[in-house]
């Protein structure tokens, strides 16, 4: 296990602060975590249901949809296709959505700590309009996800949004605001939580969770872990700035952000984000 970056989590622990966006547990959303998920391996299609309700008790969504970042956020969600192989469309209303979304997330303070942190690095363009094309290029430019594939996935319909593959594996899928819309659906399927070490059982107002569930009838994603509550522009700075900081395919960066001790996961795709997330290590509480 890789030691803590302190920098890191200096920086992150800034943005979290900042992160007035953020939503409070059994505030502005309540979680049941319920049963602990069973064993579960990639592609299983049947395992115990430790979780009868869903995850998401309640949330306030006038409250989401009246933040311009959440509101941009989830009108992101519809634009893509989940199954992996098939060629995405982006039409130019799309572009436009996406433009808003990354206007509205540049407009934060947790961005703005997050750019000035790449800028004393030399890693991000100090005209926003210029990291503004950086940070589209990172996150919404397509591309294949297998090899002869058509232009197919980008780094933020695999994170945020979700991808299937064969209708059958889970990829990606690590936002809680997409879990929680569709929870809401009925196409997600939640089984428990995932333990960890030093704590047997998460909290109602855990930030941070491990989960297992299902999606659109698809098997079983046996290990998801995700923020809860955070705001999109946190995740995505987090993301962001761990990615511009190595050329690795995968780097790992082990930081500790309020009571969490994380390692943050991103892997590369050539110039595009492949995958991110967050790993929960311990908690203090």
């Amino acid at each position: 296990r890789k030691a803590l970056n302190h920098e890191l989590s200096k920086l992150f622990n800034e943005m979290w602060d900042a992160d007035v966006h953020r939503l409070r547990p059994g505030k502005d959303y309540t979680i049941e975590v319920q049963g602990k998920a069973g064993p579960a391996q990639q592609g299983d299609s049947a395992v115990q249901d430790n979780a009868v309700r869903h995850l998401f008790h309640s949330v306030n969504e006038e409250y989401l949809r009246s933040i311009k970042t959440f509101a941009t956020f989830i009108s992101l969600l519809d634009n893509y296709e989940t199954s992996t192989g098939v060629a995405e469309v982006v039409t130019p209303e799309e572009i436009v959505e996406n433009n808003c979304f990354l206007d509205a997330i540049l407009a934060t303070e947790v961005m703005r700590l997050a750019h000035e942190y790449l800028l004393k690095r030399n890693l991000a363009k100090p005209n926003l309009a210029d990291f503004k094309h950086q940070l589209y290029d990172i996150w919404f430019q397509l591309y294949a996800r297998k090899d002869g594939d058509r232009p197919d996935s980008c780094g933020f319909e695999h994170v945020f949004v979700g991808e299937t593959r064969h209708g059958k594996e889970i990829l990606g899928l690590h936002n809680w605001v997409q879990f929680y819309l569709q929870e809401k659906h009925n196409h997600i399927d939640y089984k428990g939580y995932v333990a960890r070490k030093n704590k047997t059982r998460p909290d109602k107002d855990d930030q941070v969770l491990t989960i297992q569930f299902s999606w659109k009838g698809s098997s079983i994603k046996p290990i998801g872990s995700t923020f809860i509550g955070v705001s999109p522009e946190f995740e995505f700075a987090l993301y962001t700035v761990i990615f511009l900081l190595s050329e690795e395919k995968v780097t790992r960066e082990t930081v500790k952000i309020d009571e969490y001790e994380l390692q943050i996961v991103v892997w590369r795709h050539g110039h595009h984000i492949g995958t991110a997330y967050p790993v929960v290590l311990s908690t203090t509480h």
